[in-house]
């Protein structure tokens, strides 16, 4: 776990957003940290650079804010995140995604029931 300025922890699997040296915006995740560095590699998923979007770059912690956690609430965000979780390769989080819409799913039977 690396500390820095902007955000008390930063773990792999974290979701950050940041900006590049030469000030393009990256939203990512991060794949690995090294500590004595202070340098995340993190795979970027949206980016004002087209051409690194799901290339995996290394950046500074201090360029790095962890983002907060989503609260899924519709089925339109787990289908939206599923869809994210396929295009990763995450498939822990593809499955824990399949497992939450399956249940949204089966409460509504029950409420129609």
């Amino acid at each position: 776990m690396l500390t820095n300025n902007h955000c008390p922890m930063l773990e792999i699997g974290d979701w950050v957003k940041g900006s590049l040296l030469s000030g393009e915006l990256i939203i990512g995740y991060i794949e690995s940290l090294s500590n004595l560095d202070g340098v995340a590699k993190v795979t970027i998923v949206k980016s004002d650079n087209k051409d690194i979007i799901g290339r995996t770059i290394a950046l500074l912690t201090n360029q790095l804010k962890r983002l907060p956690a989503a609260n899924v609430s519709n089925k339109e965000q787990i289908l939206f995140l599923i869809d994210l979780a396929l295009s990763t390769g995450d498939e822990e989080w593809f499955n824990e995604l399949s497992s939450k819409l399956y249940s949204m799913t089966q409460l509504v039977k029950e409420v129609k029931a």
